[in-house]
């Protein structure tokens, strides 16, 4: 399927690993240039090497909890390419986990401002150039656990949520710009950051890598009809088609790639 975003430029924060990097390898596939982003850029280079005989790709590092390195983002992004038309933002973090009166603050802010603030402050950044474009495409990465709670997980839970929200509402303030947003919802998707759960998982237990894996489907994701984790092309390729023009007329929806973990219809 032609997506129709040939030559349309494409930034993917969490680009140096798992849905980020599936997702530029499905825009570079289909014409778009791609700007990679994540913390350090020795990762950085080695997901730009994987993808280089695709297309045009570049990278840059940045943390995205701090203002000025994603205004720094923002300047490259002018300079190398001169504006943009899709941004996809798949930064994420797990946080801290468990007991509801054992989180302090400090571990609510954390997993808040690389969740949820991040995907405020790259839209702040970005939004200029695609309402000057009179184009644009942003996918915010949700997750099951927006509306789905997991009680040892909610600082997560809570973060998603809010991002489900912050793309609902700039659905509403920017869709007449023609900037199309809407959000992606995955369940434990074989990702770095399930990889490092399982293996904490696995330790605790005293068991293996996929033992781990095993009866964390069994006790903790028992709604998960496929019986497995998600693959990050399978969510890369949701991910994609809401960045195209066939997507022309949705705008402000969650799509769910979660193996039917969530078992509730309400959004």
């Amino acid at each position: 399927m032609d997506l129709g975003i040939k030559e349309r430029v494409a930034l993917v924060t969490g680009g140096d690993s798992g849905i980020g990097l599936e997702t530029a390898r499905i825009l570079l596939n289909e014409g778009a240039k791609v700007c990679l982003l994540d913390l350090d850029q020795d990762d950085l280079e080695k997901a730009k090497a994987q993808l280089d005989s695709l297309g045009e790709v570049n990278t840059v590092a940045a943390d995205l909890t701090k203002q000025e390195e994603i205004d720094k983002a923002r300047d490259f992004i002018q300079k190398t390419y001169g504006t943009l038309h899709i941004l996809v933002n798949s930064a994420g973090i797990t946080g801290q986990t468990g007991d509801f009166l054992e989180l302090a603050d400090d571990a609510w802010e954390e997993t808040f401002q690389t969740n949820l603030m991040s995907a405020v402050r790259c839209c702040r950044a970005f939004i200029p150039m695609m309402k000057k474009e009179k184009w644009g495409r942003i996918v915010l990465m949700a997750s099951e656990d927006a509306v789905q709670p997991y009680a040892e997980e909610m600082p997560y839970c809570s973060s998603k949520a809010g991002v489900l929200n912050l793309a609902k509402n700039l659905s509403k303030a920017y869709g007449s710009d023609g900037i199309l947003t809407n959000c992606v919802s995955p369940a434990y998707i074989e990702t770095p950051m399930t990889d490092a759960m399982m293996e904490e998982r696995a330790e605790e237990l005293g068991v293996s890598f996929e033992e781990a894996v095993e009866s964390f489907l069994e006790e903790k994701r028992p709604h998960i009809q496929l019986k497995r984790r998600g693959k990050p092309e399978e969510v890369a390729a949701v991910v994609a088609f809401l960045c195209s023009e066939r997507a022309s007329f949705v705008l402000g929806s969650t799509y769910r790639v979660d193996g039917g973990s969530v078992t509730g219809i309400s959004i």
